[in-house]
C-alpha cells in the first residue's frame, strides 16, 4: 500500500515529505485511512536521537484517528467506515503474562512500537502516523465512539491513556485529593480525568498563566510552584500526585505533599534521575512509583469513559507543512494543549 508521509531522513533534521510501501493487508489487519496524527513529545525526542539510536528515515506519529478503509478476511472487530485509534505499539508477543492480562505495554519482550522499531517478523521497519493510511492487527487497534470528534480524540491514544491508566489504578474516586503536576499535553488530559471521577484537583504549575485554563478544565484549585514557598501549605495533602513534568526538580518537595499511604506516580521522562531522600518515604509510608500508557482494554475503557463524559483533548490542528514549527513551539510549551496533523494536508 503506497503510503505518503512526513520523515525525518536523519537524526536532528528537520520533517520532509516522503513516500514508501505499508505491508500488505494481512487476514487479521485492518487498513484506515489517516485523519489526524497528534504530535507527541517523545516524537521530538526520537527524531532527536536523544533516546539511543534510531532507525531513519523515520515517520514518528504514535496517536492515530482514522477510518476504516479495508479488513482482513478474518477479522471481526472492525468493519469499513468505523472510526478507528491507533496507539503507542502495534503488537506484543501476546504469551507472557502482561500481555495475557492486557498489559500489553508491559510485554516482557517488549512491545512492538508504531515507529522507530522492527515489526515481530524482526525486518519490516514500523513507520507511524505523520501518513495518510495506516495497515495493523486488529488486537492492537481500538473503536473510537461515534460522538468524539476525531481530531480530538487523536491524543487521547497516547496523552490520554497515559493518564488514564494511572487514575484507574490508583482508584481514583469521589472525596479523593489529586494533584496534577504541569498542565501539558499529559496534564491537562490528568485534569480532566480526576474531575470526571469526582476528586478534588489541584494543579501544580511553573506557569502562572495557565490558571484560568485549569480552572476551566474543571480543576478546584491551582498553585504556582514558582515560589516554593508556596507548596509548604500543601503539606500532608494529597491522596495521589501525577508528576507529568519531564524538566528535572526537587521530587522531595512534592514528596512531601503526600499524605498518609499517599503516591506519587511519574509519568514525565526528565533528563536526569531523582534524589529521593529515604526520609521523605518513611515520613507517612509514602510511596514513588511509575506507570506507563495502557493496554489494548484499558484503551478501549478509557475512550468509552471519555464518550460518556465528553472528553477529549484540547488541540490545535496544523496542516503537514507546520510540523517542523509545531516541534519548535511544543519544545517552548507553546501550545494548547496537543498539536494534531489534519493528514488529508500530507
Amino acid at each position: 500500500m503506497k503510503s505518503r508521509a512526513y520523515a525525518a531522513l536523519a537524526a536532528k533534521t528537520d520533517l520532509v515529505p516522503y513516500e514508501f510501501e505499508r505491508r500488505e493487508l494481512g487476514s487479521n489487519d485492518v487498513a484506515l485511512d489517516i485523519s489526524y496524527a497528534g504530535i507527541c513529545h517523545s516524537d521530538i525526542h526520537q527524531v532527536a536521537e536523544e533516546w539511543g539510536p534510531a532507525i531513519f528515515p523515520m515517520v514518528p506519529g504514535h496517536e492515530i484517528a482514522g477510518i476504516v478503509t479495508a479488513v482482513g478476511t478474518k477479522v471481526s472487530k472492525f468493519s469499513v467506515g468505523d472510526k478507528i485509534g491507533v496507539g503507542v505499539f502495534v503488537d506484543s508477543c501476546r504469551a507472557c503474562e502482561s500481555c495475557q492480562k492486557g498489559l500489553q505495554q508491559y510485554c516482557v519482550e517488549g512491545m512492538t512500537g508504531t515507529y522507530n522499531g522492527l515489526e515481530r517478523d524482526g525486518k519490516t521497519v514500523a513507520m507511524g502516523g505523520y501518513s495518510n493510511n495506516f495497515v495493523i492487527n486488529e488486537d492492537y487497534a481500538v473503536k473510537i465512539p461515534d460522538n468524539l470528534p476525531l481530531d480530538g480524540v487523536a491524543p487521547l491514544l497516547c496523552a490520554g491513556i497515559t493518564l488514564y491508566s494511572p487514575i484507574k489504578h490508583w482508584k481514583v474516586k469521589p472525596g479523593m485529593k489529586v494533584a496534577v503536576m504541569g498542565l501539558g499535553g499529559l496534564g491537562h488530559m490528568g485534569v480532566k480525568f480526576a474531575v470526571a471521577m469526582g476528586a478534588e484537583v489541584t494543579v501544580l504549575s511553573h506557569s502562572p498563566n495557565k490558571q484560568a485554563d485549569a480552572i476551566a478544565m474543571g480543576a478546584h484549585h491551582f498553585v504556582s510552584t514558582k515560589d516554593p514557598a508556596n507548596l509548604t501549605p500543601l503539606t500532608k495533602n494529597f491522596d495521589l500526585i501525577l508528576n507529568t513534568v519531564s524538566a528535572e526538580l526537587n521530587i522531595n518537595d512534592y514528596l512531601n505533599l503526600l499524605t498518609l499511604d499517599g503516591t506519587l506516580v511519574v509519568i514525565g521522562l526528565p533528563g536526569k534521575p531523582y534524589e529521593v531522600h529515604a526520609g521523605t518515604l518513611l515520613n507517612g509510608r509514602r510511596s514513588m512509583a511509575g506507570s506507563m500508557i495502557g493496554g489494548v482494554p484499558e484503551m478501549q475503557e478509557m475512550l468509552d469513559f471519555c464518550a460518556k463524559h465528553s472528553i477529549v483533548s484540547d488541540v490545535e490542528v496544523i496542516k503537514a507543512d507546520y510540523i517542523n514549527q509545531a516541534y519548535k513551539r511544543t519544545v517552548a510549551s507553546d501550545v494548547k494543549y496537543r498539536f494534531v496533523i489534519d493528514a488529508s494536508t500530507i
